[in-house]
């Protein structure tokens, strides 16, 4: 433990030092940091490390159990398989930024308290949105800034929700919070906008597709896996989360099946399978928890596999819609097979690794006589397999033949496509070493008849349906269109707000500054800018026709008064006179 640093350290310095690093150093310095963070939590032993006083608070940077080290371990993982991927790429704002996004969810996983899980949650955002501006396009830029301005509002209902609970009970302690106040609402309602819980989950679907290639793969690890560690770690049992994630789970199956864009597909994958890991969290029993951080780390190794094969085929083509591909099979024989390896295993095909997370949570939920969750976790199921391991194999390497026959991947790719087909595979033939990991212990067996028979069965029949309902036209074409999701409201609905408060405080100011600016005040000036010369003449005239001046002398006297006061320059007396006279009215009238 005495050598070992808080894992945030390795990759925050390793991304600083990317940019001063010459030609193929640079990509052997990237592939080693994870190995130096990996090596690093081999030597930090679980307990309570790295604490700094801060005020009066203690800071904890190192909180090591295995629940932290479930995330750390695949966060190591599948930055390595994510670098050796984009080993390609030049683009130094992207290196540096997706070390960046590793290195904060490391940081968060570990934070033992909210200040410090506050800290790293915003690097999370900040560091994530130049993988989407780093494709430079119209679209990845406003996508962007829209997943900028939501996450922002979710910070605040996060630091909201901190601040709240401090000052409640004094502690900062990050551990179970459970619903019983504002704060955790606030807490809770933050975890579960990055988590892309229903009605917000838009952001993701409309940024990740946008982002770049190789930061897709990054995206797709990080955020909502440090959602779903907070919200185990933070409100396990909260019954809300239950249909939350069984609608999180049903939904997206909709969208993903009419989406054109693969990627689009994917993204909407994502939110399905966090809903499996939600609503195992929300059912909270020892078999649930294990199966909903068992899930999240499988989910990061296929839907990482996914994405990496299509950011494969999107590479040597340019293209990701399902009406511009077809027939690839061809000539990137080895990126089909990937995409394949990962099409069955976040199916939960057997053998393959979702089959032995995904129904860990439906066995709790039946276990729990939750019979309407277990018949949508199971419809989800079904889902899946038609949107995710079958339509993005089939419109992109299958289908009709789109007439391209580009390269197969690079070499580099097809050795991280490889290792996260291979991780697939091995977890779900011996899930005895990811098993021994989990936070609870394990007396699960997935692989018995009643499982498999009943999986099997149920993909096969969807398999079935799929091919029916296309042979009979009836299955959604792949068509160029945008679907509207729930993200139109907010966008519509912020035009209409800001038009309308345009209108009315705008309105208001218009008329503010003409009864008062302009007319009130503005008269007031015209009137007082020459008070002084017209008081002047005042009393000067007054003495002057006292005098018996009167005529073209007492003319030229009251022009050359009015232009000397107006001008600043008057003679000695008459201003010594007039301010003689100002002060004895002043002092009569005080």
């Amino acid at each position: 433990m005495t050598d070992a640093v808080p894992p945030v350290i390795i990759f925050v310095v390793g991304a600083l030092l990317v940019p001063f690093i010459p030609g193929r150093l640079k990509s052997a310095w990237m592939l080693l940091i994870p190995v130096i963070g990996f090596l690093n939590l081999m030597v930090l032993g679980e307990g309570t490390h790295f604490r700094i006083d801060f005020l009066d608070y203690h800071l904890v940077l190192g909180r090591v159990d295995k629940l932290s080290l479930l995330f750390a371990y695949v966060f190591h993982l599948i930055s390595f398989i994510a670098i050796l991927y984009a080993l390609h790429v030049k683009d130094n704002l992207q290196l540096v930024a997706g070390l960046l996004y590793a290195g904060s969810a490391l940081g968060a996983v570990f934070a033992g308290d909210l200040f410090s899980f506050f800290i790293f949650w915003e690097m999370l955002t900040v560091s994530s949105i130049f993988l989407i501006w780093a494709r430079r396009t119209e679209a990845a830029l406003g996508a962007g800034y829209r997943y900028l301005l939501v996450h922002a509002a979710g910070g605040l209902c996060l630091l909201a929700g901190i601040v709240i609970h401090v000052n409640q009970t004094g502690s900062i302690h990050f551990g179970y919070l459970g619903l019983d106040g504002l704060g955790s609402y606030l807490i809770f309602l933050g975890f579960g906008l990055n988590c892309a819980w229903p009605l917000f989950h838009p952001w993701l679907t409309d940024s990740y597709p946008e982002a770049t290639i190789t930061g897709t793969i990054f995206l797709s690890a990080f955020t909502t896996k440090v959602a779903v560690y907070a919200l185990a770690r933070s409100f396990p049992g909260t019954e809300a989360l239950i249909w939350i994630g069984a609608v999180m789970t049903g939904f997206p199956i909709f969208y993903a099946v009419i989406e054109n864009d693969l990627r689009r597909v994917l993204a909407y994958s994502l939110v399905n399978q966090v809903g499996f890991m939600v609503c195992g969290i929300g059912i909270g029993t020892a078999l649930a928890i294990n199966g909903a951080v068992c899930h999240a780390f499988n989910d990061i190794l296929f839907k990482g596999l996914l994405f990496m094969s299509m950011g494969a085929v999107m590479y040597r083509t340019g293209k990701i819609n399902g009406t511009d591909l077809g027939g690839l099979y061809r000539t990137m024989p080895l990126t089909c097979i990937f995409c394949m390896v990962g099409a069955a295993s976040i199916s939960a095909f057997p053998l393959f690794s979702g089959f032995v997370s995904k129904s860990m949570v439906m066995d709790a939920a039946a276990s729990g006589n939750m019979r309407i969750v277990w018949f949508i976790l199971l419809f989800a199921s079904a889902g899946v397999f038609h949107h995710a391991g079958i339509k993005i194999p089939y419109f992109a390497f299958f289908s009709h033949d789109s007439g391209l026959r580009p390269k197969e991947a690079p070499p580099h790719m097809l050795l991280a496509m490889g290792i996260a087909a291979f991780l697939c595979i091995f977890i779900g033939v011996y899930p005895a070493p990811l098993y021994a990991l989990l936070p609870y212990p394990v007396d699960y067996v997935p692989y018995t008849a009643p499982h498999v028979v009943g999986q099997t069965q149920l993909l096969f029949f969807s398999a079935l349906a799929f091919t029916l309902l296309l042979r009979a036209g009836i299955y959604p074409a792949e068509i160029r269109c945008i679907n509207l999701d729930a993200d139109w409201f907010y966008r519509k609905g912020g035009k209409v707000f800001f038009l309308i408060f345009d209108r009315i405080l705008n309105g208001l100011n218009r008329f503010c500054d003409r009864i008062f600016v302009k007319g009130i005040v503005g008269t007031l000036c015209t009137g007082s800018k020459d008070i002084a010369a017209r008081l002047s003449l005042i009393v000067m005239v007054s003495i002057w026709i006292l005098m018996g001046l009167r005529g073209e002398r007492l003319r030229i006297k009251k022009m050359n008064l009015y232009t000397g006061m107006m001008g600043g320059t008057v003679p000695i007396g008459i201003g010594a006179g007039v301010s003689t006279l100002f002060l004895v009215l002043i002092f009569i009238f005080t």
